[in-house]
């Protein structure tokens, strides 16, 4: 790499790496922890690309992406930040950050986004964000697919196309649609949700376009419609009148199974889907569950609840359990455990107390019994690589997917054995002291059993 690059940053631990990573691959670095000397230096002319924190000891750096855009029109600024909700990821693509990436960032991916910056950072139009937006949204995630999906909703925010959000009953799939229109350039317009209810008679498709007046009309659980008002649907997205809003959809179902069982009309899925989004589930996405349970407790003392944090045992239990109501299931438990815990810490029985009584998971969509395990992973590596968009994952996968893919082979071979190690192994084929060194690798708990044949 060849180029002067900026870092702001008040971890003097990142600033350190960065520089020294930097300085390594062959270019100038200047760091600082003040908000004020990398402007000073930006308006000096210094730098050809920035790399900046968010929240600054003296600042934001959001709010003085407009003020680097002014002064120096296409200089390239990488945003990082601990906050890690979807707003961060959207008030840097309004405000036209080369590119955002949540803390804690992958240090190789970060240097390689910082030379496509440097190799590109002549083409870097910007524009200035506005101020009317809200506060907070309640989708928080620092996991890679949570951050991808992020990026993908940033990408189609200000576009025309309409946009399918699938996923599993209270995964969030209509924030992700109400995010999408409120920090469009729509926003000023009706945001309006159609059910089947809507469109039953002839006349509902005009009423519901006279309510939307061209803002977004998202169509709700586009799969559960029936036939002769998915007709009705095509007809008013292609003739939507004076005013033609944004059409969104969601789906508890892949769309694609649905069209090919004949669920769904084809002439509406192609309609439809000018952009996916598969919101994950809970279990997908296990490591946002204790930041997402304090975000709920945070929420309940500002609604007058006492103070209250879960403790490591009442984690790691949420951790575990299987989730089928997903984040509104999270929601409730959490709020339940807000009003009923006796102390500031709650423990593990109150938590098994309130989701004992809970139902287990059952998946609401399936490949079909016959299906090889090669396709299903096929299958979630696809979804994997079409929420990254137009980018690369992080580095790494090879061995992120065989993990994957070998802790369940292994903790299930394990049960199977009731926990004898010399089984086990034989059992799949490898040596005693390999398994051994991949449990204590993978930090795989093993209890020993008799087990019932």
């Amino acid at each position: 790499m060849d180029g002067t690059v900026l870092v702001a940053d008040d971890d003097r631990t990142i600033r350190t790496v960065l520089t020294q990573a930097l300085t390594r691959a062959g270019c100038k670095v200047h760091a600082t922890s003040s908000l004020t000397t990398l402007m000073r230096w930006v308006a000096e002319g210094k730098g050809d690309v920035v790399i900046s924190d968010v929240m600054m000891p003296d600042g934001n750096g959001l709010e003085m992406l407009p003020k680097i855009s002014q002064d120096r029109p296409g200089l390239p600024v990488i945003v990082i930040s601990a906050q890690n909700t979807i707003m961060t990821a959207i008030q840097a693509a309004e405000a036209e950050a080369y590119d955002y990436l949540p803390k804690p960032f992958d240090l190789p991916d970060l240097m390689k986004r910082t030379a496509k910056a440097l190799e590109l950072k002549a083409h870097n139009p910007a524009r200035a964000t506005e101020d009317d937006r809200p506060d907070e949204l309640p989708l928080v995630g620092r996991t890679a697919i949570m951050q991808a999906l992020y990026r993908v909703v940033a990408r189609v925010m200000n576009t025309d196309l309409p946009v399918l959000i699938w996923g599993e009953s209270g995964t969030g799939k209509s924030l992700i649609a109400r995010a999408i229109h409120d920090f469009s350039d729509r926003r000023s317009l009706p945001f309006v949700t159609a059910t089947s209810a809507d469109l039953q008679d002839l006349e509902g498709p005009a009423r519901v376009l006279a309510r939307v007046k061209g803002g977004t009309l998202l169509i709700d659980e586009i799969s559960d419609i029936p036939e002769e008002l998915q007709a009705r649907i095509v007809r008013m997205m292609d003739t939507p009148g004076d005013y033609t809003p944004r059409f969104l959809a969601t789906s508890q179902s892949d769309l694609t199974e649905a069209m090919e069982a004949g669920r769904v009309r084809k002439d509406l899925y192609y309609r439809l889907s000018g952009a996916t989004l598969n919101v994950p589930a809970l279990r997908e996405r296990v490591d946002d569950i204790p930041l997402l349970a304090d975000h709920f407790l945070v929420r309940g003392e500002k609604t007058g609840q006492a103070p209250r944090v879960l403790s490591e045992a009442a984690a790691e239990i949420f951790r575990t359990y299987s989730w089928p109501g997903n984040v509104r299931q999270l929601e409730n438990a959490v709020r339940r455990l807000g009003l009923t815990s006796r102390a500031v810490e709650i423990t593990a029985s109150e938590v098994e107390q309130v989701l004992g009584s809970q139902p287990e998971l059952e998946p609401i969509r399936s490949a079909g019994d016959t299906e090889k395990l090669g396709a299903s992973v096929a299958r979630h590596l696809k979804r994997y690589f079409d929420l990254h968009g137009n980018m690369l994952p992080p580095p790494g996968l090879y061995q992120r997917i065989l993990r994957e893919v070998e802790i369940p082979l292994i903790e299930i071979a394990l049960d199977a054995t009731g926990g004898n190690q010399a089984k086990c192994a034989d059992l799949l084929g490898i040596n005693r002291n390999t398994l051994r060194k991949k449990i204590t690798d993978l930090d795989i708990e093993v209890t020993r059993r008799r087990k019932l044949m």
